[in-house]
Parts: structure tokens; C-alpha cells; sequence
């Protein structure tokens, strides 16, 4: 669903507002996440003696004609050492707004979901790993509207 609405932020331009439901299924333990099959061969240990928590994020990456290349984070989450590792998520909605400055999203055809995670270790770096596979969904050519009371 897109919508093309009034963006107080930036300048007097309307600006398109993308809205995302989707579903995440993820084994973070077993290397088998993501949107539909994320493969990483680094997260057999991820939980291992200085890792404190993870955070995930699922961010929409795509290109328009004003900028190469775009990325926003839709949704996050905060894993804790003993949380269960394994995701089912049905339905889930954008955390975040997902405007575009300008009318990047109608038609696009190649916007890409893809999930990642920061470790936070109890000390040292914060190493980011991200999943190999991704998902690309295309956005449709019309506007959605609604009445306005």
C-alpha cells in the first residue's frame, strides 16, 4: 500500500508513504532467518560467552532516479541471551514510516527487505551481520487513497 502525502519535514513537495505488513520467520541459532530463507554460516555460535544481545532490523533498500542508492529500516527488535531464537512472525507492520522524499516508490519494482542484526557483545566490537538472502517486492503504480474527515 502507497500513499502520496504531505511531508511536513522536508520541502512543500508531497512525498510517497510506503506501508509494509509482512512475515518473518527466523532460526538466529541454526543459521536458517530471514524473510522467507536468510542464510548466514556465521550464526551457529552467535549466543556464545560475550554476547549480550542482539539487535535485528529488517530495512527496504532501493533505488529512485534523484539517489543511486536508498535505505530505511521498517521494523527492529532487541533479542536477549535466553529469548527463544526462533522467530514466527505473521502480519507484522512497519515500525517505522517509510517515506520517500519524492515518488521513489510508485512502481518500483525492486524494492529489496532485508534483515539484519548488530551483536552487542558484554565487551569489544560491535560486529554487524547481515543475511544472504533477500526478498524483493514491487511497489504498485497507483496511489491509495482515503477519505479524510
Amino acid at each position: 500500500l502507497r500513499k502520496n502525502v504531505e511531508d511536513f519535514t522536508g520541502p512543500r513537495e508531497r512525498s510517497d508513504l510506503g506501508f509494509v505488513t509482512f512475515d518473518i520467520t527466523a532460526d538466529i541459532l541454526n543459521g536458517k532467518n530471514g524473510l522467507q530463507t536468510f542464510r548466514n554460516r556465521n550464526t551457529l555460535i552467535i549466543f556464545d560467552w560475550n554476547v549480550k544481545q542482539l539487535f535485528l532490523y529488517l530495512s527496504a533498500e532501493y533505488s529512485t532516479k534523484n539517489n543511486a542508492l536508498n535505505q530505511v529500516v521498517l521494523w527492529d527488535k532487541i533479542m536477549l541471551r535466553g529469548d527463544n531464537p526462533r522467530l514466527s512472525l505473521k502480519d507484522m507492520k512497519s515500525k517505522y514510516f517509510f517515506f520517500d522524499d519524492g515518488n521513489g516508490l510508485k512502481g518500483n519494482r525492486n524494492i529489496t527487505l532485508t534483515l539484519s542484526w548488530n551483536v552487542v557483545p558484554n565487551a569489544g566490537i560491535l560486529p554487524l551481520v547481515t543475511g544472504s538472502g533477500h526478498v524483493s517486492v514491487p511497489f504498485p503504480d497507483t496511489y491509495e487513497t482515503t477519505k479524510s474527515y
